[in-house]
């Protein structure tokens, strides 16, 4: 265990202090300086912090101890794009209004049971999930996995986090949206709570998500060289 374990972990625990805890106070702060202004400040917090977890992963990301080496195994390299690839439509599900991120619409609280929330109730958590399966293979050191536990954790933690606010916001009619849907993706459709409907993808903001997908492939080894940069 390098020093650079317990910083990652320090890291992420800021993190999540920090975006789960303005996650919880959304309610109040929103009636002290409203909507728009408090996802202003949800997102001055959370994004520098994010940059910085980023960074510090890409400089650091051989750390410790070479737990095992894959990259040299035919097919490992395409299974691991593809499995980015997949984790990123997960992430960045599109089921929210770009608007309302920027704070050019009002942001609201939605409630939603269509797309990939039919797959998964919490896309974010299995993309995060698919993320760290493929990026712990391909790398294989100990920081990577320390990393990767902890970013599963507080995903974990964010799956009751998120229920809990949603049910506190819309009761019954969450409890009816949660019993139709699952956590664990396809569990809810195989056992005949809810039905695929592939036109719900067929919008502009999933497409906006695989071009991300393939500017962030084409964009990959000049973060590397950018991050690099930086000295910590």
């Amino acid at each position: 265990m390098t020093v650079s374990h317990l910083t990652m972990v320090g890291l992420l625990l800021g993190f999540a202090i920090a975006h789960s805890g303005l996650a919880a106070l959304r309610p109040k702060g929103e009636k002290l300086i409203g909507a728009r202004l408090y996802r202003v400040l949800f997102a001055l917090v959370s994004i520098p912090l994010a940059v910085v977890l980023i960074i510090y992963f890409f400089n650091h990301r051989y750390d410790g101890v070479q737990l095992w080496q894959v990259q040299g195994v035919p097919g490992v390299k395409t299974l691991v794009w593809v499995l980015s690839a997949i984790s990123f439509l997960f992430l960045y599900p599109a089921t929210f209004n770009l608007l309302e991120i920027a704070a050019i619409a009002k942001p609201e609280v939605h409630l939603y049971e269509s797309g990939i929330i039919r797959i998964t109730r919490h896309p974010q958590m299995v993309g995060q999930v698919i993320w760290c399966i493929a990026h712990t293979l391909w790398i294989g050191t100990s920081f990577t996995l320390v990393t990767s536990l902890g970013l599963v954790l507080h995903h974990l933690f964010a799956v009751w986090h998120g229920d809990r606010r949603l049910m506190a916001r819309y009761g019954e009619a969450f409890a009816a949206v949660k019993d139709r849907t699952s956590v664990i993706p396809f569990a809810a459709i195989i056992d005949g709570r809810q039905t695929f409907n592939l036109t719900e993808f067929v919008r502009p903001a999933y497409l906006g998500v695989t071009g991300f997908i393939f500017l962030l492939w084409w964009a990959h080894p000049h973060l590397m060289r950018l991050t690099a940069m930086v000295a910590w």
